[in-house]
């Protein structure tokens, strides 16, 4: 089925080879958003791209480091002559970085700062002037319930995270009164392929599965596809005076208490 409830919105959306950011995509495609990928991940998002029709006016994809700010600009210029004017981004390109506060290296900050943090701004900083010359945008970030709790043994991430949620509502009240709306996704648990590796590490895979499920009130966790649907709303014209929110889907995790 397709809709049009993304009619006119042209959408540039990072990490979109796998995982949300493709299901992102996908959702984004069959609303009737003309869509620009962008990802590390050469071979994956030619996969994506062909999947999704192949290029053409309203689809198109490039490579490139999200933290490289001249490559993101590369990539917005490609954008703005294959799609049009973008008129909406969804960062959602991220990085896992996992490391005892006393024991992380310097390489390991670096990373996890200019990936979850430096990448989205790298990308927003390359696309607000076009918005704020037409008077309208959406910038959609992807944080993480990592972006307001914190689990131990998680560092730096949701140091990171905390300070992208911040971005988000910094940026949002800055432009605000140019037209443009700055808001956030905070999923918990998805069932993408890092999440199905991360309990495949276990010694008893579906052991560490099923802890996850335990967490959960409803006893699973969430689909990449809800989390596009709700990217989809958020993209949309539907709600234009949400600005400076952050939407948490998580099934009620962070709000239920777990006892030591």
């Amino acid at each position: 089925m397709s809709g049009s409830r993304l009619h006119g919105k042209r959408v540039f959306i990072t990490g979109a080879a796998q995982g949300i950011g493709f299901a992102i995509a996908r959702a984004c495609h069959r609303e009737g958003a003309a869509l620009y990928l962008c990802d590390i991940d050469g071979a994956r998002l030619d996969t994506v791209g062909a999947e999704l029709g192949g290029r053409s006016g309203k689809l198109d994809w490039g490579v490139a480091d999200i933290s490289d700010a001249e490559a993101i600009r590369g990539q917005v210029a490609r954008a703005t002559d294959t799609i049009g004017t973008v008129n909406a981004l969804v960062n959602n390109a991220g990085v896992n970085v996992f490391a005892a506060p006393l024991e992380m290296t310097d390489e390991q900050w670096k990373r996890c700062f200019d990936i979850n943090l430096n990448g989205a701004w790298n990308c927003s900083r390359a696309l607000l002037p076009d918005m704020v010359e037409a008077g309208e945008g959406v910038i959609l970030n992807i944080v993480s319930t990592h972006s307001f709790t914190i689990i131990p043994g998680t560092f730096p991430y949701p140091v990171a995270k905390h300070a992208l949620l911040g971005l988000t509502k910094s940026l949002a009240l800055e432009f605000a009164p140019q037209g443009v709306r700055v808001n956030a996704i905070a999923p918990g648990y998805v069932a993408t392929q890092n999440v199905i590796d991360y309990w495949n590490s276990a010694p008893d895979a579906q052991a560490a599965k099923q802890r996850t499920l335990d967490l959960h009130p409803g006893g699973r966790i969430a689909q990449p596809e809800e989390i596009a649907n709700a990217a989809v709303f958020m993209v949309s014209d539907e709600c234009p005076f949400m600005n400076a929110t952050c939407l948490t889907i998580d099934g009620g995790l962070s709000v239920l208490h777990h006892p030591a």
